[in-house]
């Protein structure tokens, strides 16, 4: 225990530990919600947009608007690895995760004044090459503050942002499109860019006021509150440190321990199982509007899976720190999506087909967050191999955003066959993959347990990591 500590009573490490807690969720949790609302809306906004008459305005043809969804997805996957061990490096994610986000802010908002296809696929791959910084990012951050058993509510209440954006994109695009279609001589596609951009840019310049960096970098701490900060992470790791310095992170090391790492790959199998049918966030409206109602009636109903996904997703994470449990949070959402890719497949009556969409949007979000968390909580450090971790994860599950988006084209409805058994097959996939690890780690467990019987018979104590085991 630092000594700035020692001298506290259980009671009061207790109590300043909970003040410590309660001070960085009220700057930490708020703030990265709202950004997440942010970088979904940004990311997104083209599948309103598509309603809102981009297609025709631009003249594209054939698949080139899929293709300008999905070449987002490839400056996404190449920016991740290098801006998480970028990030983990300077240890600075209040400098650096506002500043990114100001410039996807300003790249959205100049999707809305393009005039042809090059121009909005250009816009379109540079956002998602900023944009990229963000999600592993804030997963890295989360986890330099927050122990193992606190992750997974934090990070699930953090996703939930990506869940608000699906519910409120149809409501603003709604708004907009009854609203602004023609004002200024623009067309509603374009005000949808441009006014959420800007928001995005505005949110930005606050956030990097609001936002504090690691432990050890953050200036508006106590003294006795960083120290309390950096040792739980220690204690919670039975022993080994946290990120203290820039000097002690190496940039390459932690990903060159990542790829030795068979855990890891075992997690990648998981999260892109669980990813596959994040590309149904740019054509949600397209599948929602096979249903046959209005443009505005069709953006409204949008909302609803969205909100029940936040629910859910809330809840799952808040009983999986609970129980300390992540195999069954992880599989019993992806097994709720597999049903709803079926329902939505083979259904033809509306109210079958809708709520197919019901459940699958809530086992898609729900299932990937919790493989996240899960790969968090398993490669746990050192904080550069974490780091590199949750970067690499996220960033190969993105491979499937890029064929995803030719999976929705516009006479594949309204059953989406293709679509929809691509994303049963990875869900399945992902589950088999969960299976797998959920017992290599019980066998690491053990192999845990019996190294530390045989040290303490052999007289050997206060070893590092002593003590840590896997959460299964």
């Amino acid at each position: 225990m630092p000594e700035i500590l020692r001298d506290l009573s259980p009671e009061e490490l207790s109590e300043c530990e909970k003040k410590l807690k309660r001070k960085i969720d009220m700057r930490l949790l708020p703030t990265l919600i709202i950004i997440y609302v942010m970088n979904y809306l940004d990311r997104n906004a083209i599948g309103a947009a598509r309603l809102g008459g981009l297609e025709k305005d631009l003249g594209l043809k054939d698949n080139e608007f899929q293709t300008c969804v999905s070449v987002l997805f490839c400056g996404y996957i190449l920016m991740q690895v290098p801006s998480n061990m970028f990030l983990n490096k300077i240890g600075r994610p209040a400098i650096y995760l506002s500043g990114c986000m100001a410039v996807w802010g300003a790249l959205c908002a100049c999707s809305g004044v393009v005039h042809n296809f090059h121009g909005l696929l250009v816009t379109r791959f540079f956002l998602g090459f900023v944009e990229a910084a963000f999600y592993p990012g804030c997963l890295a951050t989360l986890s330099a503050w927050y122990i193992r058993k606190e992750l997974s509510i934090r990070t699930g209440l953090f996703y939930c942002g990506s869940m608000l954006s699906g519910a409120f994109s149809g409501l603003i695009a709604a708004g907009i499109n009854s609203g602004l279609n023609g004002a200024r001589g623009l067309l509603s596609w374009r005000w949808i860019f441009i006014i959420e951009g800007s928001i995005t840019v505005a949110i930005a310049i606050a956030a990097f006021f609001i936002l504090p960096n690691y432990p050890a970098t953050t200036k508006w701490l106590t003294p006795q509150e960083r120290a309390l900060a950096m040792w739980r992470l220690e204690v919670d790791a039975a022993g080994e440190e946290d990120w203290v310095d820039s000097s002690s992170q190496p940039i390459f090391d932690g990903f060159k321990m990542l790829m030795k790492d068979p855990k890891n790959w075992i997690l990648v199998v998981v999260v892109y199982g669980a990813a596959s049918a994040i590309a149904i966030n740019a054509f949600f409206p397209t599948v929602v509007a096979t249903l046959g109602y209005g443009k505005t009636e069709t953006l409204l109903l949008t909302c609803p899976p969205y909100l029940l996904a936040c629910i859910v997703c809330a809840a799952v994470s808040w009983n999986a720190d609970r129980t300390n449990e992540r195999y069954w949070h992880t599989v019993c959402p992806l097994a709720c999506s597999l049903l709803g890719f079926i329902i939505a497949a083979a259904a033809t009556q509306t109210g079958a087909r809708y709520f197919g969409a019901m459940i699958m949007i809530p086992g898609i979000y729900t299932g990937f967050n919790m493989s996240m968390v899960w790969t968090a909580n398993t490669i746990y450090r050192p904080a550069a191999k974490r780091a590199a971790a949750v970067a690499f994860n996220n960033a190969f599950s993105t491979i499937c955003s890029i064929y995803g988006s030719y999976l929705y084209p516009s006479d594949g409805g309204p059953r989406f066959v293709l679509a929809f058994s691509v994303n049963a097959g990875m869900a399945l996939m992902a589950i088999c993959a969960s299976t797998v690890l959920h017992f290599y780690l019980k066998r690491e467990n053990r192999k845990l347990e019996q190294k530390e019987r045989e040290e303490e018979a052999a007289g050997i104590t206060n070893v590092p990591g002593s003590g840590f085991r896997y959460y299964i």
